[in-house]
């Protein structure tokens, strides 16, 4: 087993604790649909709507705690919302042009040859002030290697890819400023694969991420964090925990009859 039994309770309780505050803060935004009502019911159309409102909030209420909950058996340190610093040197974010222009126009990405050049000049010349830059998840192993995730959607809009890469450049940079021997990494987390049981559609994100070094998807990440078989344990969680709350869910619906 991966997980232990006190993680297992701590995820329940952080699912349970986030699904109640929703119940008790949900105002649905669009009050009259009376096509939608008469063909669905107002019960089916408020829960599409809670679903919709939910998926909006899942990455801060709930993956970012239960991914803190799960990497703290395995990693020496586990934050969520970390303040990563507010430093950068003016040579690194031209090195982070100069790296996003090379794959725009089709060169390969490559982490490993990406972190180096950063690394080369993200103590040198002028620092520029940033506002406070937070990351969804900081990790650091027992070797002392830092990770940086970025947890996004399960379909992440491919028009803002380029802006995710030069997310994962300048979180390197950052870092590099404070601490410039550092092994550190930076990746995109995608929590579970909608395609599923089909392989996740990486070529997608193919030309500006290296798929190999910055990008963990569904077990991919989950595992990462608490070992192999995290994952399963985990959808195992949260039915139990919807197991547990189903009376409660149905009776906060009946009133939308």
């Amino acid at each position: 087993m991966s997980l232990t039994q006190e993680q297992v309770y701590k995820i329940g309780e952080v699912i349970k604790e986030s699904l109640r505050k929703k119940f008790q803060n949900y105002n649905p935004e669009t009050k009259n649909m009376p096509f939608h009502y008469r063909l669905l019911g107002r019960d089916r159309m408020a829960l599409f709507s809670f679903i919709h409102s939910l998926n909006t909030t899942f990455g801060t209420s709930i993956f970012e705690p239960v991914a803190e909950t799960l990497a703290s058996k395995n990693f020496s340190e586990a934050k969520k919302q970390y303040v990563l610093g507010t430093n950068i040197s003016e040579k690194a974010q031209l090195e982070i042009q100069h790296i996003i222009n090379e794959l725009t126009t089709g060169k390969d990405p490559d982490k490993t040859t990406e972190i180096e050049r950063i690394r080369n000049v993200a103590t040198i010349g002028k620092m520029n002030k940033l506002k406070t830059v937070k990351v969804d998840l900081f990790l650091r192993d027992r070797t002392g290697h830092v990770h940086l995730f970025d947890i996004k959607t399960a379909k992440p809009n491919i028009s803002n890819f380029k802006d995710f890469k030069r997310t994962l450049l300048e979180w390197i940079a950052i870092y590099l400023a404070e601490n410039p021997e550092a092994n550190v990494h930076s990746y995109i987390a995608i929590p579970y694969n909608p395609y599923e049981p089909k392989p996740y559609e990486r070529w997608t994100l193919k030309g500006m991420l290296d798929l190999d070094q910055e990008l963990k998807v569904a077990d991919e990440f989950w595992d990462f964090l608490g070992g192999t078989g995290a994952y399963k344990e985990l959808l195992n969680c949260f039915e139990k925990v919807g197991i547990e709350l189903r009376s409660e869910i149905d009776k906060y619906f009946e009133k939308f009859k």
